[in-house]
């Protein structure tokens, strides 16, 4: 598809230098200084010009990375096959800057990616604004001007309110299936529609999103659980896309409603305690989110119910691979949570679970999931949870005196 260039002068738009990052002015007004090219980039001019504020201020350029690092304090190079910039400032910001990219010919892809020469990634700005997913990701904003630069037709978009891919969707979905999580993603957070064609596209590969790598789609839900949860994991279900990243989890969730429903009001309560600033861990977060399904699970089974849902966790087919560790804590949680419901139910003590690693989390987990809040003090009963008689003290004369212990006569050779 040809689109032609446009630009945005200042008094036509609503972004203004007030609203961005004071260091990232900086680092745009220095490299302009210098005679690079630098615009602000990708989310956050999206996210300006739609009133909202931007979670990251990124920075795209024609200066290489190595000269970046010459001339600006503080700058660590990431990145094996593309290199990026990472402005570090005070208090844990750091703002990133890479180099206008361009995407590789059919030629150059057929060459192994280690052989590739780093320069042969790096293009125009045009190129840079084709490369990326989608186009209301693709504006660029000039701080010299004030100009917004749109090469692949985002402003449309966002005054339609609507995520399309630039290109071809089926095409762009066979080169990386990710994208189609990402367009899912962006639309939902932002409440737009996916453009009619990248729509029609969606469920012919959806398929490709569970052969991609199993770390890369772990790390791509994680993203789900750092800002609004409940309406991307909507958005996926609609797309049929769950049951592509979380295996037998995600048919369940999809194919029962009511299994799902039990989901949703989890999921908004996490998302509107979180946003009047309750903290989650990830760990808690991925408890909620399993927690309808291992209740399920936990029904009629007896026995040592944490290896039981270990080995259902290892056998539901979830395409998106999660570290031993998570996986261990998550089940350890949910199985927590599971015997604090049940000493609740029937009123038998269960005093050892205090002792329990991931205690806390449980209990904090399980108020959501019973009360819609978090825990406050006195939420536990001490009849259920408090402390058991030491030994020691069953030892006690009538008097108050404690009995003496007996030693033990060390053994003879």
């Amino acid at each position: 598809m040809t689109v032609t260039i446009r630009i945005l002068s200042a008094s036509e738009h609503c972004l203004s230098q007030p609203d961005i990052d004071p260091d990232a002015l900086k680092i745009l007004h220095r490299l302009h200084k210098m005679g690079f090219i630098a615009y602000l980039c990708g989310g956050a001019v999206r996210d300006l010009l739609l009133g909202r504020k931007p979670k990251d201020f990124d920075i795209v350029t024609d200066a290489r990375p190595g000269q970046i690092k010459k001339r600006f304090a503080n700058v660590f190079i990431i990145g094996r096959r593309f290199r990026l910039a990472h402005v570090h400032f005070p208090g844990g910001k750091i703002i990133e800057v890479a180099t206008f990219r361009r995407d590789l010919s059919a030629e150059e892809q057929t060459v192994l990616p280690e052989k590739i020469p780093p320069e042969l990634l790096y293009g125009t700005p045009r190129e840079d604004a084709f490369r990326r997913d989608v186009a209301i990701n693709a504006l660029y904003y000039d701080a010299r001007t004030g100009e917004i630069i749109d090469h692949a037709g985002g402003i449309e978009d966002l005054a339609l309110r609507r995520v399309r891919v630039i290109g071809d969707p089926g095409a762009r979905f066979a080169e990386d299936a990710v994208r189609i999580w990402r367009v899912v993603r962006y639309a939902a957070r932002l409440g737009f529609d996916v453009e009619e064609e990248t729509a029609r596209a969606i469920p012919s590969f959806a398929p490709l999103l569970g052969k991609c790598a199993g770390a890369r789609l772990y790390e791509e839900l994680n993203k789900e659980l750092i800002e609004k949860t409940r309406p991307v994991v909507d958005a996926l279900r609609t797309h049929g896309l769950l049951r592509h990243i979380i295996g037998g989890f995600g048919e369940d969730y999809e194919d029962d409603d009511d299994l799902y429903g039990r989901l949703r009001v989890l999921l908004d309560g996490k998302d509107q305690l979180q946003k009047e600033g309750f903290e989650w861990t990830r760990e808690e977060t991925y408890a909620l989110f399993f927690w309808p399904w291992a209740e399920s699970f936990f029904a009629g089974k007896d026995g040592d119910i944490r290896a039981v849902l270990e080995k259902a966790f290892e056998s539901a087919g979830t395409q998106a691979v999660f570290p031993r560790k998570v996986r261990t804590d998550v089940v350890h949680i949910l199985t927590l949570v599971s015997q604090i419901a049940q000493a609740f139910r029937t009123g038998r003590p269960r005093w050892s679970l205090r002792r329990q690693a991931l205690f806390a989390s449980a209990v904090r987990v399980f108020q959501l999931i019973e009360n819609g809040r978090p825990p406050e003090p006195g939420d536990l009963p001490e009849e259920l949870f408090g402390r058991p008689p030491r030994p020691d003290e069953t030892l006690k004369k009538p008097g108050g005196k404690r009995r003496p212990r007996r030693r033990r006569r060390p053994l003879q050779n």
